[in-house]
């Protein structure tokens, strides 16, 4: 599988100075590709993205407009087709849209009218979510003012743009701080995408509430009560997505609003059935789950692995496992077993580790195993 890099290539190089040479007079092709193409290969994505627009801001026009027309008339016809649609002699989109909108937030921020109607016009071709960010944070309630109509356009990518880009806590974007602090200017924009009729928009807003939840979890626990009122499936699986750090966490409005209330049970185990694990291997367990209560209830199980760090601590990750209904008197016996073997996201440590339940945002149990490490490392 080829590095995620390489979505930016000398190919896309190559193709975005063959229609700046015919869209900008007098412009120098080979001098063009070479200042990009003798660094690019060093470089991971973003960097790539960014060194494009450093060597396309020295090319193009100074003045805005001109600059501005030069951006617009390289870009691909819209299509409706895959996100992940390369570049051709038709013009410019997919990939190739990041250095490109760089360059106008860059050099756009005096004009947001211009620049934010072309940032809407890239994103039809890939997405500008990264680069209408700017534009927020220097002059936020004149930037929502004009992204708010966007929620009507045709364009399902224009209207995913909205969402998008104006999460405060976009993953490789620049930090909203005032929408962290106050999401309140947006929710009227969620709102209004809530029922979109394109999964890829409605997922969109479930990832900006779940943004917002980080920091406002009561505020996330309230609108989804009130969406959750008469929804549809595809409105109660936007609710889920968005809700499923604060289902993780056990946080109790949140649950409620999911119908799930306090757990009348009682827990035996979590019972190692493994209690020396070798790297690479897993760690098994059972449990008994019995229901003291007197009506039925519905329960949502996960488990928790406390892997032990470099210092010694004890860190818990949070696990989904299963969703159970029982009857009054019930008893239900599960088993499970973690694979703990290597991964890009975790590094593991040799010594005493544990595994315990959270039931309905409530934990039981706390059993321990011992992980040894091969050749005896940490």
């Amino acid at each position: 599988m080829e590095p995620f890099k390489t979505n930016i290539s000398p190919q896309l190089v190559s193709c975005i100075g063959g229609h700046l040479e015919m869209h900008l007079a007098g412009f120098e092709r080979q001098l063009f590709e070479v200042e990009i193409l003798e660094d690019l290969d060093t470089l991971e994505l973003k960097q790539r993205g960014r060194l494009i627009a450093k060597v396309l801001d020295r090319h193009l026009p100074r003045g805005l407009t001109e600059r501005f027309a030069v951006l617009e008339a390289m870009l691909h016809p819209v299509t409706e087709i895959a996100f992940d649609r390369g570049s051709d002699e038709a013009g410019i989109r997919g990939w190739g849209i990041l250095p490109l909108a760089m360059v106008v937030s860059a050099s756009g921020l005096d004009d947001f009218e211009a620049s934010l109607a072309l940032l809407k016009e890239m994103t039809k071709r890939a997405t500008a979510e990264f680069d209408v960010r700017p534009f927020l944070e220097k002059d936020q309630d004149r930037a929502l003012a004009i992204m708010a109509p966007w929620v009507r356009d045709d364009s399902v990518h224009v209207r995913r743009l909205v969402s998008e880009g104006t999460r405060p806590r976009l993953p490789w974007g620049l930090r909203l701080k005032r929408l962290v602090a106050d999401p309140s200017p947006v929710l009227p924009l969620l709102e209004a995408l809530k029922d979109d009729p394109e999964d890829y928009v409605r997922r969109s807003v479930a990832n900006h509430l779940n943004d917002i939840a980080k920091d406002h979890p009561d505020l996330v626990a309230e609108i989804a009560a009130r969406w959750l009122k008469g929804a549809d499936g595809n409105r109660q699986k936007l609710v889920r997505h968005a809700c499923r750090s604060l289902i993780k966490q056990g946080h109790p409005a949140t649950l409620t609003a999911f119908g799930l209330h306090p757990p009348e049970i009682r827990v035996e185990g979590p019972r190692i059935l493994t209690p020396r694990v070798a790297y690479g291997n897993a760690v098994g367990f059972d449990i008994d789950v019995v229901s003291t209560g007197s009506r039925p209830q519905d329960l949502v199980l996960d488990y928790l692995m406390h892997f032990r760090k470099a210092n010694g601590a004890r860190v818990p990750k949070v696990f989904k496992w299963t969703k159970l209904s029982l009857k009054p008197g019930e008893t239900v016996s599960l088993s499970r077993a973690q694979a703990i073997r290597p991964i890009t996201t975790r590094v593991y440590y040799g010594g005493t580790q544990a595994v315990s339940l959270r039931i309905n945002g409530q934990d039981f149990g706390y059993s321990e195993f011992e992980l040894v490490m091969p050749n005896g490392a940490e």
